[in-house]
C-alpha cells in the first residue's frame, strides 16, 4: 500500500486531536448572585453560571419568563438558596423545565440554605403576619461563616455531578477556604468597633450579618416582612426612637430608598445602602468585594 496513504492518515488524526472539542462545561444556574459567584469560584473553568436573579430584584418575587426557562431546561445542576426563599417562582421554573437532573432530591438539585442553622425562625404562621418563611430567615449570605459552610458542601455536589473533575473542584475549594479565611480574620478586626451598634433595618434581611458583627437590632421599618412601610408605620419607628436611638438605618440596594431617606432625614441618622449580595454596590464585583463594601459602608456609618 501507499506509504504516502498512512502519512495522510496519521496527519488527518493529528488533526483531528488537535481540532478536537475539550469537555464541555458544566451549566449551572443559580437562583441568587451570590451563588452564581461561589460557584464560579469553585468550579473555575469546569463550569459555565448564570445567575436567575440580580442584586437589584428582590429574590422574593422573580418572574419564570420563558428565557429563564430555557436555562433551567439545559442546567446540569441548579444552585438555590431554598428555605422558601424561591417558593414564589422556583416550583413554576422547576416544572415547565421538564428537566429531570434539577429536580429537588436529585444530585443536580442544590439548596444552600440546609447547610446552615437558620434563624428567626417562626413561632407561629399565619398569612397576616406579612411574608414569614417557616424554616427561617433565608438571606443567609450576609454572614461569610454560611458562605464558607456553602462552599464546603457545594464543592461535594459539584463532584457529584461532574465526578471526572473530583481533584480539579477539591484543589479549588481548598484555594478558596484559604484566602477566604484569611479574609474573614481580616473582615472581624476591622468591624470590631461595630458591635453593640443599634441600627434600624427596612427589611429584616440581617439576622445574619447582625449575629456575625454583634449589631443590635432596635426597629425594622417594615411593619410586617414584605409589607411596604406607611407614613403611619414610619412615624411610630421614629417614636420609638426617642426611647432606643439607633446610628443608622440600613436598606439593601434592591429596597426602595424612600423609606429609609424619611427616617434618616427626621431622626438625623445615616441611610447605609449595603450591596446584600454580589452585584449590589459597584464595589461587590465578588464575595470578597461584598463583603469589604459591606463593612467599610456600615464603619463610615458609625463614623
Amino acid at each position: 500500500m501507499n506509504p504516502n496513504f498512512f502519512r495522510l492518515c496519521s496527519l488527518s488524526v493529528l488533526l483531528w486531536i488537535g481540532v478536537a472539542p475539550a469537555q464541555a462545561a458544566l451549566n449551572v444556574l443559580a437562583c441568587e448572585p451570590e451563588w452564581a459567584a461561589l460557584t464560579q469560584e469553585l468550579g473555575g473553568d469546569k463550569v459555565k453560571v448564570t445567575s436567575a436573579t440580580t442584586a437589584l430584584q428582590d429574590p422574593h418575587r422573580v418572574e419564570a419568563r420563558p428565557s429563564l426557562i430555557a436555562r433551567a431546561r439545559n442546567a446540569a445542576l441548579l444552585v438555590c438558596t431554598g428555605a422558601e426563599l424561591e417558593v414564589g417562582w422556583l416550583p413554576i421554573l422547576l416544572r415547565e423545565s421538564g428537566n429531570p437532573a434539577i429536580q429537588p432530591g436529585q444530585p443536580g438539585y442544590f439548596e444552600a440554605a440546609q447547610h446552615v442553622a437558620l434563624l428567626d425562625r417562626p413561632v407561629r404562621l399565619d398569612r397576616a403576619d406579612g411574608d414569614v418563611h417557616a424554616a427561617g430567615n433565608p438571606h443567609i449570605q450576609t454572614d461569610p461563616r454560611n458562605i464558607a459552610r456553602v462552599a464546603e458542601a457545594l464543592t461535594k455536589t459539584l463532584t457529584q455531578v461532574d465526578p471526572a473533575s473530583t481533584a480539579y473542584y477539591a484543589s479549588r475549594h481548598s484555594a478558596f477556604k484559604t484566602r477566604w479565611n484569611t479574609a474573614l480574620l481580616r473582615w472581624e478586626a476591622q468591624a470590631a468597633p461595630l458591635k453593640g451598634v443599634p441600627v434600624v433595618v427596612q427589611h429584616k434581611a440581617y439576622p445574619y450579618l447582625q449575629a456575625w458583627l454583634g449589631l443590635r437590632e432596635v426597629a425594622v421599618l417594615e411593619p410586617k416582612p414584605g409589607v411596604e412601610p406607611s407614613v403611619s408605620s414610619l412615624t411610630g419607628v421614629l417614636v420609638r426612637l426617642k426611647q432606643s436611638p439607633a446610628k443608622m438605618v440600613i436598606r439593601s440596594a434592591y429596597n426602595d430608598p424612600r423609606a429609609s431617606a424619611w427616617l434618616s432625614e427626621r431622626a438625623g441618622i445615616p441611610a447605609v445602602e449595603l450591596p446584600f449580595t454580589v452585584g449590589g454596590t459597584p464595589a461587590a464585583k465578588d464575595l470578597f468585594g461584598l463583603f469589604d463594601d459591606t463593612v467599610a459602608r456600615l464603619l463610615k456609618a458609625n463614623e
